[in-house]
């Protein structure tokens, strides 16, 4: 099971941020749709949730698998590219990109776009330095960064460990007798 877990926890994460940690390390700024394309990646590299599970229960368990331990292979396969995506997020932080200017830019042009007034603007740029001087902590960014993809891999990992408990769904190849 955990072979399983690492080896398509790591598939996820490097699925989910190669592209995206290069995207940001060339642009100088966060895309305008960056959140957008940044959780389609997630979705994308999270179906090696249910690969995985599929996988285990198909050569490991020989094509049955209950739900807690389905689960458990999904939520493991979560938290590794979860992982993987708080790393990459630190070391595109690290090369240089300025995400606090990044977003407080993004936040100020968004209230500009709805007509904010000057002392709204202000309120908006002074609740994203708050927010910037909090993030600078570590362990707070950290879990930031976590939580960004591991409910995503929660409810993947609930939805394929529902799906795949039925050993009809999808059965294991080569089983027939």
């Amino acid at each position: 099971m955990l072979r399983v877990i690492l080896i398509y926890g790591t598939i996820a994460g490097l699925v989910v941020t190669v592209p995206l940690s290069t995207a940001f390390m060339i642009m100088e700024a966060a895309p305008e749709n960056g959140a957008f394309y940044g959780y389609l990646a997630m979705l994308l590299a999270l179906t090696a949730v249910f690969l995985g599970i599929k996988r285990h229960r198909d050569k490991a368990l020989g094509g049955v698998i209950k739900f807690l331990p389905a689960l458990t292979v999904g939520l493991g396969i979560s938290a590794v590219a979860s992982l993987f995506w708080v790393v990459a997020w630190e070391i595109t932080l690290a090369s240089g990109f300025d995400f606090p200017a990044a977003y407080t830019n993004g936040m100020l042009e968004t209230a500009r776009a709805k007509g904010a007034s000057e002392a709204e603007l202000q309120v908006v740029s002074a609740d994203a330095a708050a927010f910037m001087k909090m993030y600078a902590n570590p362990l707070v960014r950290v879990p930031i960064t976590f939580v960004e993809m591991f409910p995503i891999g929660a409810l993947i990992s609930l939805i394929s460990a529902a799906l795949l408990r039925n050993s009809r769904f999808l059965p294991a190849r080569g089983n027939a007798p």
